[in-house]
Protein backbone atom coordinates (compact mmCIF):
# COMPACT_ATOMS: atom_id res chain seq x y z
CA UNK A 1 0.00 0.00 0.00
CA UNK A 2 1.27 3.09 -1.02
CA UNK A 3 -0.28 6.39 -1.46
CA UNK A 4 1.38 6.95 -5.37
CA UNK A 5 0.11 8.53 -7.62
CA UNK A 6 2.14 7.15 -9.74
CA UNK A 7 3.70 7.01 -12.94
CA UNK A 8 4.01 4.26 -14.84
CA UNK A 9 6.75 2.36 -14.03
CA UNK A 10 9.00 0.41 -16.42
CA UNK A 11 10.97 -2.06 -14.86
CA UNK A 12 11.39 -4.36 -17.51
CA UNK A 13 9.97 -7.24 -15.61
CA UNK A 14 7.12 -8.01 -14.15
CA UNK A 15 7.33 -7.91 -10.40
CA UNK A 16 4.23 -10.14 -9.76
CA UNK A 17 3.85 -12.11 -12.07
CA UNK A 18 0.23 -11.44 -14.24
CA UNK A 19 -1.67 -9.21 -12.23
CA UNK A 20 -4.88 -10.96 -11.30
CA UNK A 21 -8.03 -9.50 -10.92
CA UNK A 22 -10.00 -9.19 -6.79
CA UNK A 23 -9.40 -12.94 -5.88
CA UNK A 24 -11.49 -13.95 -8.84
CA UNK A 25 -14.10 -11.39 -8.40
CA UNK A 26 -16.93 -12.11 -10.59
CA UNK A 27 -17.12 -10.25 -14.07
CA UNK A 28 -13.82 -8.19 -13.50
CA UNK A 29 -11.55 -10.55 -16.04
CA UNK A 30 -10.86 -7.70 -18.32
CA UNK A 31 -9.25 -5.23 -15.89
CA UNK A 32 -7.05 -5.97 -13.44
CA UNK A 33 -5.40 -4.03 -10.28
CA UNK A 34 -1.79 -4.47 -10.00
CA UNK A 35 -0.18 -1.99 -7.09
CA UNK A 36 3.58 -2.92 -8.73
CA UNK A 37 2.04 -2.15 -12.15
CA UNK A 38 1.71 0.37 -14.41
CA UNK A 39 -0.87 3.12 -12.79
CA UNK A 40 -3.64 3.68 -15.75
CA UNK A 41 -7.35 2.86 -15.14
CA UNK A 42 -9.15 3.21 -18.74
CA UNK A 43 -12.74 3.59 -17.21
CA UNK A 44 -13.35 4.56 -13.94
CA UNK A 45 -17.14 3.50 -14.13
CA UNK A 46 -15.77 -0.37 -13.85
CA UNK A 47 -14.58 -0.03 -10.56
CA UNK A 48 -17.86 0.80 -9.32
CA UNK A 49 -19.25 -2.13 -11.03
CA UNK A 50 -16.25 -4.95 -10.57
CA UNK A 51 -14.85 -4.08 -7.26
CA UNK A 52 -17.54 -2.15 -5.90
CA UNK A 53 -15.96 0.63 -4.70
CA UNK A 54 -18.64 3.65 -4.56
CA UNK A 55 -18.78 7.04 -6.14
CA UNK A 56 -17.42 9.95 -3.48
CA UNK A 57 -20.42 12.27 -5.00
CA UNK A 58 -22.83 10.22 -3.03
CA UNK A 59 -21.89 11.14 0.21
CA UNK A 60 -19.76 14.28 -0.27
CA UNK A 61 -22.60 16.30 1.64
CA UNK A 62 -21.57 14.25 4.25
CA UNK A 63 -17.71 15.39 4.53
CA UNK A 64 -17.17 18.41 6.48
CA UNK A 65 -15.00 21.19 5.02
CA UNK A 66 -14.63 18.90 2.14
CA UNK A 67 -11.15 19.26 0.18
CA UNK A 68 -10.96 20.42 -3.24
CA UNK A 69 -10.39 17.28 -4.50
CA UNK A 70 -13.20 16.16 -3.23
CA UNK A 71 -15.60 19.11 -4.90
CA UNK A 72 -14.04 18.61 -8.03
CA UNK A 73 -14.14 14.80 -8.38
CA UNK A 74 -10.48 13.91 -8.47
CA UNK A 75 -11.49 12.15 -5.57
CA UNK A 76 -13.42 10.33 -7.39
CA UNK A 77 -14.69 6.93 -4.95
CA UNK A 78 -14.52 5.30 -1.58
CA UNK A 79 -14.68 2.24 0.34
CA UNK A 80 -16.90 2.07 3.28
CA UNK A 81 -15.77 6.46 4.10
CA UNK A 82 -19.02 7.29 5.79
CA UNK A 83 -17.64 6.05 9.26
CA UNK A 84 -14.72 8.68 8.71
CA UNK A 85 -16.86 11.60 7.23
CA UNK A 86 -18.99 11.35 10.74
CA UNK A 87 -16.20 11.17 13.08
CA UNK A 88 -14.95 13.89 11.63
CA UNK A 89 -18.37 15.67 12.02
CA UNK A 90 -18.85 14.81 15.50
CA UNK A 91 -15.56 15.32 16.57
CA UNK A 92 -14.65 11.61 17.37
CA UNK A 93 -11.71 10.05 16.98
CA UNK A 94 -10.16 9.04 13.48
CA UNK A 95 -7.18 8.54 11.93
CA UNK A 96 -5.53 8.81 8.48
CA UNK A 97 -2.46 6.84 7.05
CA UNK A 98 -0.94 6.51 3.51
CA UNK A 99 2.75 5.36 2.65
CA UNK A 100 5.27 6.00 -0.04
CA UNK A 101 7.72 4.12 -1.55
CA UNK A 102 11.06 6.00 -2.16
CA UNK A 103 11.55 5.35 -5.77
CA UNK A 104 12.12 8.51 -7.65
CA UNK A 105 12.24 11.98 -6.36
CA UNK A 106 8.33 13.28 -5.24
CA UNK A 107 6.06 14.53 -7.98
CA UNK A 108 2.80 16.51 -8.68
CA UNK A 109 1.17 12.95 -8.41
CA UNK A 110 2.50 12.20 -4.79
CA UNK A 111 1.10 16.04 -3.90
CA UNK A 112 -2.47 14.70 -3.95
CA UNK A 113 -1.94 12.51 -1.23
CA UNK A 114 -0.05 14.76 0.80
CA UNK A 115 -2.51 16.77 0.47
CA UNK A 116 -5.58 14.43 1.45
CA UNK A 117 -3.17 13.14 4.75
CA UNK A 118 -2.70 16.80 6.09
CA UNK A 119 -6.19 17.72 4.72
CA UNK A 120 -7.52 14.68 7.40
CA UNK A 121 -5.13 16.15 10.20
CA UNK A 122 -6.69 19.38 10.02
CA UNK A 123 -10.11 17.93 10.18
CA UNK A 124 -9.15 16.48 13.56
CA UNK A 125 -7.59 13.15 12.17
CA UNK A 126 -4.68 11.48 13.74
CA UNK A 127 -2.27 11.57 11.27
CA UNK A 128 0.20 9.12 9.58
CA UNK A 129 2.87 9.02 7.05
CA UNK A 130 5.09 6.31 6.37
CA UNK A 131 7.84 5.63 4.68
CA UNK A 132 7.60 1.90 2.75
CA UNK A 133 11.35 1.08 2.70
CA UNK A 134 10.68 -2.77 2.82
CA UNK A 135 8.61 -2.67 -0.22
CA UNK A 136 10.79 -0.80 -1.89
CA UNK A 137 14.03 -2.71 -0.97
CA UNK A 138 11.95 -6.26 -1.44
CA UNK A 139 9.67 -5.54 -4.24
CA UNK A 140 11.75 -2.69 -6.30
CA UNK A 141 15.39 -3.81 -5.32
CA UNK A 142 16.43 -0.52 -4.05
CA UNK A 143 19.48 -0.07 -2.10
CA UNK A 144 18.84 1.56 1.11
CA UNK A 145 21.67 4.05 0.10
CA UNK A 146 19.14 5.17 -2.70
CA UNK A 147 15.85 4.76 -0.31
CA UNK A 148 17.26 6.71 2.26
CA UNK A 149 17.95 9.91 0.05
CA UNK A 150 14.49 9.59 -2.17
CA UNK A 151 12.99 9.02 1.90
CA UNK A 152 14.69 12.54 2.67
CA UNK A 153 12.58 14.22 -0.08
CA UNK A 154 9.38 12.63 0.18
CA UNK A 155 9.27 13.88 4.08
CA UNK A 156 10.48 17.23 3.14
CA UNK A 157 7.62 17.87 0.60
CA UNK A 158 5.03 16.52 2.78
CA UNK A 159 6.15 19.00 5.69
CA UNK A 160 6.97 21.49 3.49
CA UNK A 161 2.86 21.09 2.50
CA UNK A 162 1.93 21.22 6.05
CA UNK A 163 1.88 18.34 7.70
CA UNK A 164 2.22 18.30 11.38
CA UNK A 165 4.73 16.27 12.78
CA UNK A 166 3.40 17.32 16.55
CA UNK A 167 0.04 16.56 16.19
CA UNK A 168 0.60 13.48 13.79
CA UNK A 169 3.62 10.22 13.11
CA UNK A 170 5.84 9.45 10.70
CA UNK A 171 7.64 6.31 10.63
CA UNK A 172 9.67 4.15 8.37
CA UNK A 173 8.64 0.38 7.97
CA UNK A 174 11.92 -1.41 8.64
CA UNK A 175 12.50 0.42 12.47
CA UNK A 176 8.75 0.35 13.92
CA UNK A 177 8.70 -2.78 15.65
CA UNK A 178 5.11 -2.62 16.42
CA UNK A 179 4.81 -2.65 12.70
CA UNK A 180 6.51 -5.38 12.60
CA UNK A 181 4.87 -7.67 15.26
CA UNK A 182 1.51 -6.90 14.10
CA UNK A 183 2.62 -8.31 10.67
CA UNK A 184 3.87 -11.70 12.24
CA UNK A 185 0.15 -11.79 14.02
CA UNK A 186 -1.34 -10.88 10.51
CA UNK A 187 0.52 -13.37 8.80
CA UNK A 188 -0.59 -15.90 10.31
CA UNK A 189 -4.28 -15.05 9.20
CA UNK A 190 -3.35 -15.08 5.79
CA UNK A 191 -1.95 -17.66 3.45
CA UNK A 192 0.16 -18.22 -0.09
CA UNK A 193 -3.21 -19.03 -1.85
CA UNK A 194 -4.62 -15.79 -0.76
CA UNK A 195 -1.41 -13.98 -2.26
CA UNK A 196 -1.25 -16.06 -5.25
CA UNK A 197 -5.34 -14.99 -6.38
CA UNK A 198 -4.90 -11.45 -5.45
CA UNK A 199 -1.35 -10.52 -6.59
CA UNK A 200 -0.49 -13.04 -9.02
CA UNK A 201 2.57 -14.05 -7.02
CA UNK A 202 3.72 -17.92 -7.93
CA UNK A 203 6.67 -19.75 -7.26
CA UNK A 204 8.88 -17.25 -8.74
CA UNK A 205 8.04 -14.80 -6.04
CA UNK A 206 10.89 -14.38 -3.15
CA UNK A 207 9.43 -14.72 0.28
CA UNK A 208 10.78 -11.26 1.09
CA UNK A 209 8.20 -9.54 -1.45
CA UNK A 210 5.45 -11.88 0.13
CA UNK A 211 6.35 -10.33 3.44
CA UNK A 212 6.40 -6.93 2.51
CA UNK A 213 2.35 -7.58 1.90
CA UNK A 214 1.48 -8.34 5.38
CA UNK A 215 4.07 -5.13 6.57
CA UNK A 216 1.58 -2.97 4.70
CA UNK A 217 -1.12 -4.56 6.21
CA UNK A 218 0.04 -4.24 9.37
CA UNK A 219 0.53 -0.63 8.18
CA UNK A 220 -2.71 -0.07 7.18
CA UNK A 221 -4.08 -1.33 10.80
CA UNK A 222 -1.15 0.57 12.59
CA UNK A 223 -3.38 3.52 13.47
CA UNK A 224 -5.43 1.52 15.63
CA UNK A 225 -3.29 -0.37 18.01
CA UNK A 226 -3.95 1.75 20.90
CA UNK A 227 -7.74 1.98 20.40
CA UNK A 228 -10.18 1.08 17.27
CA UNK A 229 -11.72 4.02 15.25
CA UNK A 230 -12.26 4.93 11.78
CA UNK A 231 -9.02 4.66 9.65
CA UNK A 232 -9.22 6.74 5.75
CA UNK A 233 -6.32 5.37 3.22
CA UNK A 234 -6.13 7.72 0.63
CA UNK A 235 -4.40 5.82 -2.36
CA UNK A 236 -4.46 5.20 -6.20
CA UNK A 237 -7.02 3.01 -7.36
CA UNK A 238 -4.05 0.63 -8.46
CA UNK A 239 -3.71 0.34 -4.75
CA UNK A 240 -7.20 -1.24 -4.02
CA UNK A 241 -6.16 -4.55 -3.63
CA UNK A 242 -3.86 -4.01 -0.79
CA UNK A 243 -7.20 -2.39 0.91
CA UNK A 244 -9.08 -5.07 0.56
CA UNK A 245 -7.29 -7.49 2.16
CA UNK A 246 -6.89 -5.55 4.96
CA UNK A 247 -10.41 -5.29 5.10
CA UNK A 248 -11.00 -8.99 5.23
CA UNK A 249 -7.95 -9.41 7.87
CA UNK A 250 -9.34 -7.18 10.45
CA UNK A 251 -12.64 -9.33 10.58
CA UNK A 252 -10.20 -12.23 10.44
CA UNK A 253 -8.36 -10.89 13.71
CA UNK A 254 -11.71 -10.08 15.39
CA UNK A 255 -12.61 -12.31 18.65
CA UNK A 256 -16.21 -12.30 17.81
CA UNK A 257 -18.52 -12.09 14.36
CA UNK A 258 -21.58 -10.22 15.25
CA UNK A 259 -24.53 -11.25 12.69
CA UNK A 260 -28.49 -11.97 12.99
CA UNK A 261 -30.23 -15.10 13.64
CA UNK A 262 -33.50 -17.30 13.53
CA UNK A 263 -32.72 -19.98 15.56
CA UNK A 264 -29.80 -22.22 17.37
CA UNK A 265 -27.77 -23.29 14.28
CA UNK A 266 -25.70 -20.91 11.99
CA UNK A 267 -26.48 -19.78 8.91
CA UNK A 268 -24.71 -18.70 5.70
CA UNK A 269 -25.71 -15.21 4.38
CA UNK A 270 -28.14 -16.36 1.01
CA UNK A 271 -29.80 -19.13 3.89
CA UNK A 272 -30.19 -16.64 6.03
CA UNK A 273 -31.50 -14.46 3.75
CA UNK A 274 -34.14 -16.42 2.62
CA UNK A 275 -35.13 -17.44 6.40
CA UNK A 276 -35.57 -13.88 7.26
CA UNK A 277 -37.70 -13.33 4.68
CA UNK A 278 -40.09 -16.20 4.89
CA UNK A 279 -39.74 -15.18 9.30
CA UNK A 280 -41.36 -11.87 7.87
CA UNK A 281 -43.91 -13.10 5.64
CA UNK A 282 -45.27 -15.79 7.86
CA UNK A 283 -47.75 -15.30 10.87
CA UNK A 284 -46.78 -17.36 14.03
CA UNK A 285 -50.95 -17.12 14.53
CA UNK A 286 -51.69 -19.51 12.07
CA UNK A 287 -50.16 -21.89 13.55
CA UNK A 288 -51.26 -24.34 16.32
CA UNK A 289 -49.27 -23.19 19.27
CA UNK A 290 -49.13 -19.23 17.60
CA UNK A 291 -45.77 -20.03 17.37
CA UNK A 292 -43.43 -20.20 14.23
CA UNK A 293 -41.01 -23.24 14.36
CA UNK A 294 -38.47 -24.39 12.04
CA UNK A 295 -40.80 -27.42 10.19
CA UNK A 296 -43.07 -24.61 9.36
CA UNK A 297 -40.77 -22.88 7.57
CA UNK A 298 -39.06 -25.14 5.88
CA UNK A 299 -42.83 -26.09 4.73
CA UNK A 300 -43.23 -22.79 3.40
CA UNK A 301 -40.22 -22.95 1.56
CA UNK A 302 -40.81 -26.24 -0.01
CA UNK A 303 -44.75 -25.28 -1.32
CA UNK A 304 -42.55 -22.22 -3.18
CA UNK A 305 -41.15 -22.06 -6.66
CA UNK A 306 -37.70 -22.21 -6.47
CA UNK A 307 -37.95 -18.96 -9.25
CA UNK A 308 -39.74 -16.91 -6.73
CA UNK A 309 -37.15 -17.21 -4.54
CA UNK A 310 -34.08 -15.06 -5.11
CA UNK A 311 -31.55 -18.15 -4.25
CA UNK A 312 -30.15 -20.88 -5.89
CA UNK A 313 -31.07 -24.70 -5.80
CA UNK A 314 -28.34 -25.83 -3.34
CA UNK A 315 -28.90 -22.85 -0.98
CA UNK A 316 -31.97 -23.86 -0.66
CA UNK A 317 -31.77 -26.97 -0.21
CA UNK A 318 -29.61 -26.72 2.54
CA UNK A 319 -31.26 -24.01 4.27
CA UNK A 320 -34.13 -27.23 4.27
CA UNK A 321 -31.82 -29.47 5.50
CA UNK A 322 -30.82 -27.81 8.39
CA UNK A 323 -34.84 -26.56 9.27
CA UNK A 324 -35.94 -29.91 9.11
CA UNK A 325 -33.20 -30.98 11.27
CA UNK A 326 -34.00 -28.32 13.54
CA UNK A 327 -38.16 -29.75 13.52
CA UNK A 328 -39.57 -27.89 16.40
CA UNK A 329 -37.06 -25.68 17.31
CA UNK A 330 -39.11 -21.76 17.57
CA UNK A 331 -37.87 -19.38 14.60
CA UNK A 332 -36.78 -16.31 17.10
CA UNK A 333 -35.29 -13.34 15.88
CA UNK A 334 -31.97 -12.89 17.85
CA UNK A 335 -28.44 -11.11 17.44
CA UNK A 336 -25.86 -13.60 17.71
CA UNK A 337 -22.10 -13.33 18.52
CA UNK A 338 -20.10 -15.95 17.02
CA UNK A 339 -16.92 -16.96 18.44
CA UNK A 340 -14.08 -16.69 16.22
CA UNK A 341 -10.98 -16.64 18.31
CA UNK A 342 -11.39 -15.52 21.25
CA UNK A 343 -9.99 -16.62 24.28
CA UNK A 344 -11.91 -18.59 26.95
CA UNK A 345 -11.81 -15.21 29.14
CA UNK A 346 -13.08 -13.50 26.92
CA UNK A 347 -15.95 -15.48 26.05
CA UNK A 348 -17.33 -16.01 29.37
CA UNK A 349 -16.44 -11.97 30.23
CA UNK A 350 -18.96 -11.72 27.31
CA UNK A 351 -21.57 -14.13 28.35
CA UNK A 352 -21.41 -11.83 31.59
CA UNK A 353 -21.35 -8.82 29.74
CA UNK A 354 -25.02 -9.27 27.67
CA UNK A 355 -27.79 -8.03 29.49
CA UNK A 356 -31.18 -9.74 29.19
CA UNK A 357 -32.71 -13.23 27.57
CA UNK A 358 -29.59 -15.25 26.22
CA UNK A 359 -28.36 -18.68 25.38
CA UNK A 360 -25.04 -20.06 25.53
CA UNK A 361 -23.89 -22.24 23.45
CA UNK A 362 -20.56 -23.85 22.58
CA UNK A 363 -19.24 -21.36 20.23
CA UNK A 364 -21.61 -19.04 20.20
CA UNK A 365 -24.26 -16.72 22.07
CA UNK A 366 -27.48 -15.60 21.16
CA UNK A 367 -28.92 -12.48 22.22
CA UNK A 368 -33.16 -11.19 22.16
CA UNK A 369 -32.50 -7.94 23.91
CA UNK A 370 -29.88 -6.39 22.19
CA UNK A 371 -29.47 -4.62 18.35
CA UNK A 372 -26.93 -5.24 15.78
CA UNK A 373 -25.31 -1.84 16.24
CA UNK A 374 -24.92 -2.05 19.73
CA UNK A 375 -24.18 -5.68 19.59
CA UNK A 376 -21.25 -4.77 17.45
CA UNK A 377 -19.69 -2.16 20.03
CA UNK A 378 -19.94 -4.35 23.21
CA UNK A 379 -18.30 -7.21 21.42
CA UNK A 380 -15.45 -4.68 20.33
CA UNK A 381 -15.47 -3.52 24.22
CA UNK A 382 -15.22 -7.33 25.53
CA UNK A 383 -12.56 -7.92 22.64
CA UNK A 384 -10.03 -4.86 23.73
CA UNK A 385 -10.82 -5.24 27.15
CA UNK A 386 -9.25 -8.81 26.81
CA UNK A 387 -6.31 -8.23 24.78
CA UNK A 388 -7.77 -8.21 21.42
CA UNK A 389 -7.19 -5.91 18.74
CA UNK A 390 -10.62 -4.72 17.73
CA UNK A 391 -9.70 -3.94 14.54
CA UNK A 392 -12.97 -1.47 12.43
CA UNK A 393 -12.26 -2.27 9.06
CA UNK A 394 -10.35 0.42 7.51
CA UNK A 395 -11.78 2.95 4.77
CA UNK A 396 -9.73 4.49 1.53
CA UNK A 397 -10.72 7.11 -0.95
CA UNK A 398 -9.84 7.05 -4.19
CA UNK A 399 -8.13 9.91 -6.75
CA UNK A 400 -8.04 9.84 -10.46
CA UNK A 401 -4.67 9.27 -12.03
CA UNK A 402 -2.72 12.17 -13.87
CA UNK A 403 -2.75 12.45 -17.64
CA UNK A 404 1.11 12.82 -18.49
CA UNK A 405 2.27 16.41 -19.70
CA UNK A 406 3.17 14.57 -23.24
CA UNK A 407 -0.75 12.51 -22.93
CA UNK A 408 -1.24 9.32 -22.42
CA UNK A 409 0.37 7.76 -18.90
CA UNK A 410 3.28 9.61 -16.82
CA UNK A 411 6.05 7.73 -17.05
CA UNK A 412 9.10 8.28 -14.52
CA UNK A 413 11.21 6.99 -17.96
CA UNK A 414 9.78 10.29 -19.62
CA UNK A 415 10.84 13.58 -17.80
CA UNK A 416 8.54 15.63 -19.89
CA UNK A 417 5.66 13.86 -19.25
CA UNK A 418 5.82 14.77 -15.39
CA UNK A 419 6.61 17.47 -13.10
CA UNK A 420 8.64 16.52 -10.05
CA UNK A 421 8.78 18.96 -6.40
CA UNK A 422 12.65 19.01 -7.00
CA UNK A 423 12.14 20.04 -10.34
CA UNK A 424 14.14 23.45 -10.92
CA UNK A 425 10.84 26.30 -11.26
CA UNK A 426 12.15 27.24 -14.83
CA UNK A 427 12.07 23.38 -15.75
CA UNK A 428 8.41 23.23 -14.46
CA UNK A 429 7.77 26.35 -16.74
CA UNK A 430 9.39 24.77 -19.71
CA UNK A 431 7.22 21.45 -19.33
CA UNK A 432 3.81 23.43 -18.86
CA UNK A 433 4.86 25.35 -22.39
CA UNK A 434 5.82 22.27 -23.94
CA UNK A 435 2.75 20.13 -23.12
CA UNK A 436 -0.05 18.67 -24.57
CA UNK A 437 -3.54 19.97 -24.50
CA UNK A 438 -7.09 19.47 -25.53
CA UNK A 439 -7.44 22.22 -27.88
CA UNK A 440 -8.28 22.01 -31.57
CA UNK A 441 -6.38 22.31 -34.66
CA UNK A 442 -6.61 25.97 -35.07
CA UNK A 443 -7.59 28.89 -33.31
CA UNK A 444 -10.27 29.38 -35.23
CA UNK A 445 -11.81 26.09 -34.61
CA UNK A 446 -10.77 26.59 -31.31
CA UNK A 447 -13.48 29.57 -30.84
CA UNK A 448 -15.68 28.37 -33.23
CA UNK A 449 -16.20 24.55 -31.00
CA UNK A 450 -14.17 25.45 -27.94
CA UNK A 451 -11.56 23.02 -26.21
CA UNK A 452 -11.35 19.76 -24.94
CA UNK A 453 -11.03 20.70 -21.26
CA UNK A 454 -12.04 17.14 -20.60
CA UNK A 455 -9.04 15.56 -22.22
CA UNK A 456 -6.26 18.42 -21.36
CA UNK A 457 -3.44 17.38 -19.19
CA UNK A 458 -2.88 21.39 -18.69
CA UNK A 459 -6.76 21.77 -17.48
CA UNK A 460 -5.94 18.84 -14.97
CA UNK A 461 -2.96 20.76 -14.00
CA UNK A 462 -5.46 24.05 -12.74
CA UNK A 463 -8.28 21.03 -11.42
CA UNK A 464 -5.66 18.91 -9.12
CA UNK A 465 -3.21 21.57 -7.99
CA UNK A 466 -2.67 24.99 -10.20
CA UNK A 467 -6.33 26.86 -8.83
CA UNK A 468 -5.71 25.64 -5.22
CA UNK A 469 -8.78 26.16 -2.97
CA UNK A 470 -10.21 28.34 -5.49
CA UNK A 471 -13.09 26.58 -7.40
CA UNK A 472 -14.60 29.75 -9.05
CA UNK A 473 -10.84 29.86 -10.78
CA UNK A 474 -10.84 26.35 -11.58
CA UNK A 475 -14.66 26.57 -12.94
CA UNK A 476 -13.93 30.27 -15.42
CA UNK A 477 -10.87 28.11 -16.78
CA UNK A 478 -12.92 25.30 -17.11
CA UNK A 479 -15.60 27.57 -19.40
CA UNK A 480 -13.50 29.38 -20.97
CA UNK A 481 -12.08 26.42 -22.56
CA UNK A 482 -14.86 24.70 -23.47
CA UNK A 483 -16.71 28.32 -24.34
CA UNK A 484 -13.98 29.13 -27.34
CA UNK A 485 -13.03 32.18 -24.99
CA UNK A 486 -9.78 31.06 -23.52
CA UNK A 487 -6.87 29.87 -26.61
CA UNK A 488 -4.19 27.11 -25.79
CA UNK A 489 -1.51 29.81 -25.98
CA UNK A 490 -2.69 31.70 -23.40
CA UNK A 491 -3.74 29.16 -20.82
CA UNK A 492 -0.27 27.23 -21.07
CA UNK A 493 1.64 30.79 -20.62
CA UNK A 494 -0.94 30.84 -17.21
CA UNK A 495 -0.58 28.00 -16.20
CA UNK A 496 3.61 27.68 -16.59
CA UNK A 497 3.40 30.54 -14.62
CA UNK A 498 1.91 29.52 -11.95
CA UNK A 499 3.57 25.94 -11.97
CA UNK A 500 6.83 27.80 -11.38
CA UNK A 501 5.87 29.86 -9.14
CA UNK A 502 4.29 26.65 -7.19
CA UNK A 503 7.96 24.93 -7.53
CA UNK A 504 9.91 28.10 -6.36
CA UNK A 505 7.59 28.49 -3.05
CA UNK A 506 7.48 24.82 -2.32
CA UNK A 507 11.22 24.57 -2.77
CA UNK A 508 11.71 27.47 -0.25
CA UNK A 509 9.55 25.82 2.45
CA UNK A 510 11.17 22.65 1.79
CA UNK A 511 14.37 24.61 2.97
CA UNK A 512 12.19 26.43 6.04
CA UNK A 513 11.32 22.68 7.44
CA UNK A 514 14.57 20.76 7.15
CA UNK A 515 15.18 21.78 11.06
CA UNK A 516 11.14 20.30 11.54
CA UNK A 517 12.67 17.28 9.91
CA UNK A 518 15.63 16.90 11.83
CA UNK A 519 13.76 16.96 14.81
CA UNK A 520 10.91 14.95 13.86
CA UNK A 521 10.83 11.09 15.56
CA UNK A 522 12.01 9.17 12.54
CA UNK A 523 15.30 7.96 11.38
CA UNK A 524 16.25 9.53 8.47
CA UNK A 525 19.00 7.12 7.67
CA UNK A 526 18.75 3.32 7.65
CA UNK A 527 20.36 1.16 9.94
CA UNK A 528 20.55 -1.67 7.22
CA UNK A 529 22.69 0.27 5.10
Amino acid sequence: MTGDDPLEEESGEPTTGEPLTDGGAAGADDMALDPWGSSSVSDYRKLFEEFGIEEFDEILEQVPNPHYLMRRGVIFGHRDYRPVAQALQNDEPAAVLSGFMPTGDPHIGHKLVFDEIIWHQEQGADAYGLIADLEANSARGLSWDEIDEHARNYLLSLLALGFDPEEGELYRQSTNREVQDLAFDLGAEANFSEFQAIYGFDGETDVSHMQSVVTQMADILYPQLEEPKPTVIPVGPDQDPHVRLARDLAERMRFFKVSKAYASFELDDDERTLVADFYERLDPADFDDDTLRCVHVAEALEETPLSDLDVSADALSSALTKLNEAGMEPVRHRTRFFDRRATDDAFDALIDAIEGEKRVYESHVDAFEIDRAAAEELAREVEVDNGGYGFQPPSSIYHRFMTGLTGGKMSSSIPASHISLLDDPEDGYDKVKAATTGGRETAEEQREKGGKADECPVYELYAYLLAGDDDEFAKRVYDECVGGERLCGDCKEQAAQLMREFLAEHQEKREEVEDLLEDADIELESPRR
